[in-house]
């Protein structure tokens, strides 16, 4: 069963500046001549990576809500500057709007099952076509959607 990754974007505002956090970091990778491949680097690998790598995504909580997650290709173990082992989360650099939903503050990631997922948005545009996504998510809040 599918099993996904919650995880604070600490310094970041909003998804935007997320998108734009990953495209530079993206293009130094490419002036490298490193892989082009985007990866978030925790202290402790999941327990339960092969749930994760089964079609897992890692949600990104901006400011006390999720608003985009990521596909999540690969969970590799690492080794930091001073040996210590450490977990790279490789993600699609993708970023795919969810339904927003708030979060309290907490450390590290936490699992998010399959069925506490936030939907993507764009299941919310075929109930609403053409309606913008932080209206969909004000009438979701008040019970009309």
């Amino acid at each position: 069963m599918t099993l996904h990754l919650q995880k604070l974007c600490v310094g970041c505002d909003s998804p935007e500046e997320l998108r734009a956090w990953i495209a530079e970091r993206m293009a130094d990778r490419r002036r490298r001549g490193a892989p082009e491949e985007q990866a978030h680097v925790t202290r402790t690998m999941p327990k339960r990576a092969a749930e994760v790598l089964d079609g897992g995504s890692l949600y990104w909580v901006i400011k006390g809500t999720i608003l985009v997650r990521q596909r999540i290709s690969e969970l590799r173990a690492v080794k930091d500057a001073d040996g210590t082992d450490r977990c790279a989360i490789v993600m699609v650099p993708e970023l795919v709007p969810v339904r927003p939903t708030p979060r309290r503050p907490f450390q590290g990631w936490r699992y998010l099952p399959a069925n506490e997922a936030p939907a993507d948005l764009a299941e919310d545009e075929n109930l609403a076509p053409g309606l913008p996504g932080h209206l969909v998510a004000e009438l979701r809040s008040l019970g009309l959607m």
